[in-house]
Formats: C-alpha cells, structure tokens, sequence
C-alpha cells in the first residue's frame, strides 16, 4: 500500500494546506460520493479515472478520497455504485461491514498514512449477514465455522434493534450502519481523534439494491452529511491534491 504519490493529476478532492480546516474536505468527498451515485442510478456513469493514462498516473502512490467500510455482498461494488475510478477510493469490505482488528487497521492506514479526509460505512438493504443473526437469535443456535464470528458481531445491532422494537430487517440494517460508525469510532482512538480534530468525517449509508440508491442513516458530527442522492449536486474533476 504505498502513499508516496506522483506528482500528477490525482482522484477526489483536493486536499487543503490547513488539515484541520473545519470539515471542508470530509464534505467536499462526500459531495462527490452523492454524485457519482446519482450519476449511477440514473443511468449516466462517467467512469472516472478509469482510463490507461490513469492507470499511470497513479501507479507510482494513492490519495483515495474515501474508505468504504462496505458489506462483501457482490451487489455492492462502491466503484460501480460511486461512480469512481482507479486511486478514488480505499475499500475495505466484510460480510455485514464488521469491523474487526484487521478493518480497523486499514481504515486508520487510509486516514492517518493517506490523510483520507472521510469514512463511510456502506450497508443495504435485505442484508443476509443480519437476517443469519436474527435467525441465529431467534433458534438459539450457533452457525459452524468461522461464520459464527460475523454472526457474534451483528448480535449486539440485533439486540440493539430489540430494545428499540424495531422488528423489520430493514430497520434492523440501518441500525447495524450506525451501530458499526459507533464500532469504527469507539474502538479506533486514533480515528476519532483524527475526526475531533476536524481532519475527518464518518457516515453510515445503506444501499438499496433494486434502486441502486444510498441513503444516509448516521453521521459523525452529527448533521454532516445533509447532502443526498436526490440533490442536485455536480461532481467535478479537480486539481491534483498536495502531498500528504
């Protein structure tokens, strides 16, 4: 995983000389998730950074404008769905988006090492990591395998679910989204100082796998993703960004 970069045109948006600038790039990348994502539901994909003299550029170092803790169901590519191309996007994906050592580690990578100014956690809708929980909870029994171990860490989200009464799977996802932003920030001090100090965001969207639209379900700060799929958001191609 390099991140010395070349000095050529690189993906997202560009960096600020002030890191601590009050949440200008964590909002900027997220403007750009929203429309490339319109973009895709819409029929209209640009395919960014996609081509060979791209392919190139980046070749020699990374500056991905986002992590996507995303779910591992094979609906779910975030560069399909974001729109995005080559260096955009550092993904890291688990069957329910469970965020153990080895995911946690590789977020802190991006936004410490990378200086990614966002994290999104990517959920959808009718997940089968959840309903296996709910099944598991509602038999009592276990699955075999290391499976267990994704069905043990969407447990507390189900239980979560059931002291709010909230019964549908849908419901139950959502909750899962920001109960894994909470994960994210709770188990990472050295995410969530990055986001104190304003050098990064966190936001939990779930996926709708027949629209193709996300949605956004938690934010940290709270309130900093107001931007969604519906608004009328233009995403461009900006200058390259410094050095991290």
């Amino acid at each position: 995983m390099s991140h010395t970069g070349s000095s050529g045109g690189q993906p997202g948006p560009q960096r600020t000389t002030d890191r601590a600038t009050a949440l200008s790039e964590p909002t900027r990348a997220y403007a750009e998730l929203v429309a490339g994502n319109r973009r895709f539901v819409d029929g209209a994909p640009r395919h960014p950074n996609q081509d060979a003299g791209h392919r190139a550029a980046v070749a020699d170092g990374q500056h991905p404008f986002a992590v996507i803790v995303g779910c591992s169901d094979s609906r779910l590519a975030a560069e399909i769905i974001f729109d995005r191309g080559l260096g955009d996007l550092f993904v890291v994906r688990t069957a329910g988006h469970t965020a153990g050592p080895e995911v946690l580690g590789s977020v802190e990578y991006a936004v410490t090492v990378l200086g990614t100014p966002l994290v999104v956690v990517l959920g959808h809708d009718s997940c089968g990591a959840v309903q296996a929980a709910r099944e598991s909870a509602a038999t009592g029994t276990a699955p075999s395998g290391h499976l267990r171990a994704v069905v043990d860490a969407v447990l507390p989200s189900l239980r979560r679910a059931t002291s709010e009464g909230v019964d549908d799977i849908d419901g139950i996802v959502d909750i899962h989204i920001a109960q894994t932003v909470e994960t994210l920030l709770g188990q990472s001090p050295v995410l969530a100082d990055e986001v104190a100090r304003g050098r990064c965001a966190v936001v939990g969207v779930s996926y709708r796998l027949a629209a193709g639209a996300v949605r956004t379900v938690a934010a940290v700060p709270a309130g900093f993703a107001t931007l969604e799929p519906s608004a009328s958001t233009e995403s461009t191609e900006p200058a390259a960004p410094a050095t991290v």
